[in-house]
């Protein structure tokens, strides 16, 4: 179901941005995604965080960050795939 959801995400929201702009006519997501769950009783904190997403990314890339999340809850992962060009 998540997979799914997360497909139709990607499929529609790349047809958007090739309509969008010509130089994005080529734009396509990379395989996969990661998805985490968070308890209700930190919704206001995550939506916060997202909030200052970019803020955040100034002292940490998206990619140091999201090793991070998998390390702190044990999630096993091979970094040879985690990040496609």
């Amino acid at each position: 179901m998540l997979a799914d959801f997360v497909r139709t995400i990607k499929a529609d929201s790349s047809k958007w941005i090739r309509k969008s702009d010509p130089c994005y006519q080529d734009f396509a997501w990379q395989e996969g995604y990661g998805a985490f769950s968070v308890s209700p009783t930190l919704i206001a904190k995550a939506t916060q965080y997202i909030q200052h997403q970019e803020e955040h990314h100034r002292k940490r890339s998206f990619q140091e960050e999201y090793k991070l999340f998998l390390e702190a809850y044990g999630i096993q992962y091979d970094e040879r795939y985690a990040f496609e060009d």
